[in-house]
């Protein structure tokens, strides 16, 4: 943690890092090629860290810092809430809870033509993913996947949403399952729909059983795994 480049990519590997760390040398990964995600840049060989957290890594290629923080920082493939603000000409106006405002082109959709655009009302709801995203300029999103298919993108109707931090919102969206989710989902029938900057949406058949499954995700944070499960149990005896 001196600043010095490592001999081995692994070495910090889930472990906690902080500005200035120099996390990957390239010149040492010969022949790989590798993705760089939120809290990390690239200065020639060297790849050092922008923000403290806990370094991550996915297979085949990415690293990523991963913290828990209110401010989100837009990054390539990120799958986000966003409020849709202002609609233009060529495109939405979309808050997603970054520096800046996205933009979502109006043909970024599946089979998008001029002749079939969406008409998204200012509050509207959108699951999307981050296709752009660079320091000084807007991000741009799109509401399909790599392939061009919608998938499970697009507006989400009804439910309600609230905002947690970057975190939870990475808890939420882990594999295996995470324990508040999996409690909850051996007792409740609920849709969820999790963005990486801190927003989450959950719909069910009433009203009260949405209220509980976001009073219990809001409240797991600092939980262990152990007392999310409990805290869960606590919360469905209220419930019934």
């Amino acid at each position: 943690m001196d600043g010095k480049p490592l001999t081995s990519p692994a070495s910090f590997i889930d472990q906690m890092v902080v500005p200035g760390d120099v996390v990957l040398d390239l010149s040492s990964m010969a022949n790989q090629t590798i993705k760089l995600g939120g809290g990390l840049r690239q200065d020639s060989d060297a790849i050092s860290v922008m923000k403290a957290g806990k370094l991550k890594f996915s297979r085949p290629n990415k690293y990523w810092v991963e913290s828990s923080q209110k401010r989100y920082v837009p990054c390539v493939e990120d799958t986000v809430l966003g409020v849709v603000v202002d609609s233009k000409a060529d495109n939405f106006l979309v808050d997603i809870k970054g520096p800046a405002l996205a933009f979502l082109p109006v043909l970024a959709f599946e089979g998008g033509t001029r002749r079939n655009i969406p008409k998204f009302e200012v509050g509207s709801l959108l699951y999307v993913r981050v296709v752009k995203a660079s320091a000084g300029m807007n991000p741009e999103l799109s509401c399909t996947d790599a392939s061009g298919k919608a998938a499970e993108f697009g507006i989400l109707k009804d439910g309600y949403m609230f905002e947690t931090s970057t975190g939870v919102s990475r808890m939420l969206l882990s594999s295996p399952t995470c324990p508040v989710l999996e409690a909850l989902g051996k007792k409740l029938s609920f849709e969820i729909a999790v963005g990486l900057n801190g927003r989450v949406w959950v719909n069910a058949g009433s009203t009260s059983m949405i209220i509980l499954v976001a009073n219990a995700i809001m409240s797991s944070e600092s939980l262990s795994g152990t007392k999310q499960k409990i805290m869960v149990e606590n919360l469905l005896r209220r419930f019934q």
